[in-house]
């Protein structure tokens, strides 16, 4: 069945020409139903992060800071081993990342409460994209979301194109008016409904994104989503959790800057922090322009800062169990100086069938 395409409301205040406006499309949005492949239910464990691998070799990101919060970028193999359930693994490879190409999704929050900030955000996003976008093989995608996520700008090298559409980009108030088609994945049906007009879903944005948008995404490239919002979730048929395994599973690392409008809720810092650290990215909450201006900046800095590593498991039972993965620094000098590693923790093995 086609998925119904149609527009979305911001969270706004109340007007009775808004709500009668939003009850009528509600009511004919239900009538219709919305149709598609199911996400699927959360099997992540609690306060596990973890990815699924489908071939017999694991790739893990990596990045290195000391002390001083500055990235160390001179490391080499023999400082470090690579740990899998306890057990040290042989490396295949082992190298900076900064030449793998880049795939990054804009995730914009363009709910009512972002209408005094979302000026700034797609200045600061642009001027990222300049700096990021550096090869035919290096992307971008642009996805707004209130109560619907649209692809406005699939994947691209076209900086043009993304500045263009960026600057299309505007706030849902009452309604979201862009040309890109919503992004389905999620079944509605018996104990579940539709995000109704006017409603922010954020959880639901991102796991979309992240299954139908990143997991696109082929070969041995660095995947990201900068997510901007204020973390106030109103209406996602799927949780927190699933939203976070579904980035791992794309083997995506969320960047979350959270920003809104102070008259309305405000930011919710611990949900975005949440989401950020279990993909093994961070969260940023600038408080004028400058600092959002900054945290593109030390984004741009991580990613060129990373490295790879990757091993082929020394289990090779492929039972669908969680296998955790550890990076030690092992040299005695570097150990001293207290560096600080983060990546995901862990992935299930493929399961044969």
């Amino acid at each position: 069945m086609a998925t119904l395409q149609f527009a979305s409301f911001a969270r706004s205040p109340t007007r009775s020409t808004n709500l009668l406006l939003s009850t009528a499309i509600g009511l004919c949005l239900l009538g219709c139903g919305f149709f598609s492949q199911v996400a699927g239910q959360s099997s992540l464990p609690q306060s596990d992060d973890v990815i699924r691998v489908d071939t017999d070799v694991t790739n893990l990101f990596f990045t290195v800071s000391d002390k001083q919060k500055r990235y160390v970028t001179t490391l080499q193999e023999s400082d470090l081993r690579v740990l899998e359930d306890g057990e040290p693994q042989e490396i295949l490879v082992f190298q900076r990342a900064t030449d793998r190409p880049v795939s990054i999704a804009f995730l914009i929050d363009v709910s009512a409460s972002e209408a005094e900030t979302l000026g700034d955000e797609k200045t600061a996003a642009r001027a990222f994209i300049e700096a990021i976008i550096r090869s035919g093989d290096d992307e971008a995608a642009i996805i707004p979301f209130a109560d619907r996520a649209f692809l406005e700008q699939p994947f691209t090298s076209n900086r043009l194109s993304l500045y263009r559409v960026l600057s299309q980009v505007d706030i849902a108030m009452p309604l979201y008016f862009g040309s890109g088609a919503p992004i389905g994945g999620i079944a509605s049906g018996p104990g579940t409904s539709v995000p109704p007009p006017g409603t922010t879903a954020i959880w639901d944005a991102l796991a979309l994104t992240a299954s139908e948008v990143m997991a696109t995404r082929r070969g041995n490239r660095r995947r990201a989503i900068i997510i901007l919002t204020d973390g106030h979730d109103t209406s996602s048929r799927v949780k927190r959790d699933v939203a976070i395994e579904q980035a791992i599973a794309s083997e995506t690392v969320v960047y979350a800057i959270g920003i809104g409008d102070e008259k309305w809720e405000g930011v919710e810092r611990g949900a975005i922090k949440r989401v950020a650290e279990a993909t093994g990215g961070r969260a940023f909450f600038p408080s004028k322009e400058l600092d959002l201006k900054n945290a593109f900046a030390e984004i741009e800095r991580e990613m060129r800062s990373q490295y790879l590593v990757a091993y082929s498991s020394s289990n090779k039972n492929r039972d669908g169990s969680f296998r955790q993965m550890r990076i030690e620094v092992i040299n005695p000098n570097l150990r001293k100086e207290q560096l600080k590693l983060r990546h995901r923790p862990g992935y299930f093995a493929k399961r044969l069938s």
